[in-house]
């Protein structure tokens, strides 16, 4: 069936301008990371994607490496945007990464303006696109200029394959200097991508006033810790779940008190452990958008009422900070 988009898809949630840019993002994106790979269902990341945008998700956040095998989720999503999507590409926000190893030898990782620049034009066969509306550096380089992967971005977003330019990975320091860089070549950059939930703080040492001095947005990946701030594992670990399954999550992360105590002040609001998660990442204005991924189009669903929940009391913010302090998502 012909797939025609929710008239009322642009009333189901708020959109953040991304830092001084003109551009604004959904406060819930989807990422493919995990689930839009050529081992799930094509049919089900389909209505997946589907469902999002009805939902008023506009932005979709791919890397050349996500799927199995790598590449894969840019293909299949590619292959879904020519059969479903091509009458909305102009509301669509697409981005895509190039950082981690892609390919053999000495060119398929990291930030050289080789790779780099490689990996954007494969991207972009992979997707059937002429560009792509972000462009990250997923990783800093230790053995290449930041000059150097910084005028790899700059020459993406000149050559029209890329509309901006954005970074992820990277610390205070590093986002510090990418930014004055790129102001430098004329091509600020518009957004960090930082991992940040209740129980990965880093950010908040230092990062997100580097990103607001810079004037650049920040969307944030794995507000759920893996699902270890999910009902998921309120009664233990089990045999299917990615603690017990994937290498991403092993099952001795797993602190059950901590999820319990956050599960209770997340029924006490009218929300579930997930959308509590999603709701306090958002809390901070610096924070421009919350990156989920969906298995399922139900728990799409879920996790995008997080849009829905109350603002946090302080009291709230008290006991979260009273459960999750010392711990670290190692």
């Amino acid at each position: 069936m012909t797939y025609q988009a929710d008239d009322g898809r642009y009333e189901r949630q708020p959109y953040n301008r991304s830092g001084r840019s003109g551009l604004k993002l959904p406060a819930v994106s989807l990422g493919l990371w995990h689930n839009f790979g050529d081992t799930r269902p094509i049919e089900n990341s389909r209505s997946i994607l589907r469902r999002a945008f009805d939902l008023g998700v506009t932005h979709f956040d791919l890397a050349n490496n996500y799927g199995v095998p790598y590449g894969s989720a840019e293909t299949n999503f590619g292959r879904i945007l020519s059969e479903d999507f091509t009458p909305y590409r102009d509301e669509l926000i697409i981005s895509t990464k190039a950082g981690y190893d892609m390919w053999p030898g000495p060119y398929g990782e990291w930030g050289s303006r080789k790779y780099v620049l490689a990996s954007l034009d494969q991207s972009l066969r992979r997707m059937g696109l002429d560009y792509v509306d972000i462009f990250y550096s997923h990783r800093p380089d230790p053995q290449t200029p930041l000059e150097e992967t910084m005028g790899a971005l700059d020459r993406a977003v000149r050559s029209g394959k890329a509309l901006y330019a954005g970074i992820s990975n990277y610390s205070a320091e590093q986002t510090a200097q990418a930014a004055r860089i790129m102001r430098e070549l004329g091509t600020p950059l518009l957004i960090h991508q930082p991992s940040y939930s209740m129980i990965n703080r880093w950010i908040e040492d230092g990062l997100l006033d580097a990103v607001e001095e810079a004037g650049m947005g920040c969307i944030v990946f794995s507000p759920l810790a893996q699902g270890l701030l999910t009902d998921r594992y309120l009664d233990g670990v089990p045999a299917d779940s990615r603690a017990a399954t994937s290498r991403f999550l092993s099952a001795d992360r797993i602190d059950l008190d901590l999820a319990r105590g956050l599960d209770e002040i997340a029924r006490g609001r009218g929300q579930t452990l997930a959308q509590m998660a999603l709701s306090w990442t958002l809390r901070d204005p610096r924070v421009t958008s919350v990156l989920i991924g969906a298995s399922s189009v139900r728990q799409l669903e879920d996790n995008v009422a997080c849009v829905d929940g109350p603002a946090f009391t302080e009291d709230e913010l008290a006991a979260i900070d009273k459960i999750t302090e010392g711990y670290t998502a190692r």
